[in-house]
């Protein structure tokens, strides 16, 4: 199947009320699962309550409050395993602090062992990679903040 049946297919199951796809083509089978960000969020919220009433009268520990980053989110257009250089012997395509320009390269994600070269949809500075080396990446998950 190539790419753009491919990104047919994910952009099909993003903007329907479908969950789930399965297609089978020939000896290859594609499997798409749309998960709902909005139940990762909630959960830790109704989990932080129960814990505060669990000790009661000890004082809960004041947590910093984790920095947000403003700017732009580049988030991946498909499910794979992310890779920050082309090969293991060759530098990172771009580290924080470095200015980058609409189309050059920001990453890589292999799937189904084809190599997706992703690009920058809009010039600035990377502020973060939110996506260690090697992990997979789930379908529109942020992987770089640009501001």
């Amino acid at each position: 199947m190539d790419l753009r049946k491919l990104k047919t297919l994910i952009d099909l199951v993003a903007d329907s009320g479908i969950a789930e796809l399965e297609i089978t083509e020939g000896e290859g089978k594609v499997r798409i699962v749309k998960f709902s960000q909005t139940t990762a969020v909630a959960a830790p919220v109704a989990v932080a309550p129960v814990q505060a009433a669990a000790v009661p009268g000890a004082a809960a520990p004041a947590e910093p409050a984790a920095p947000v980053v403003q700017g732009h989110q580049v988030k991946a257009p498909m499910v794979g395993t992310f890779y920050r250089a082309p090969n293991p012997n060759s530098p990172s395509f771009v580290e924080v602090g470095q200015s980058v320009k609409e189309g050059e390269p920001l990453c890589i994600i292999e799937a189904m062992k084809l190599l997706n070269e992703i690009e920058a949809d809009k010039s600035g500075v990377i502020k973060e990679i939110l996506v260690e080396n090697g992990e997979p990446v789930e379908y529109g998950q942020p992987l770089f903040i640009i501001a």
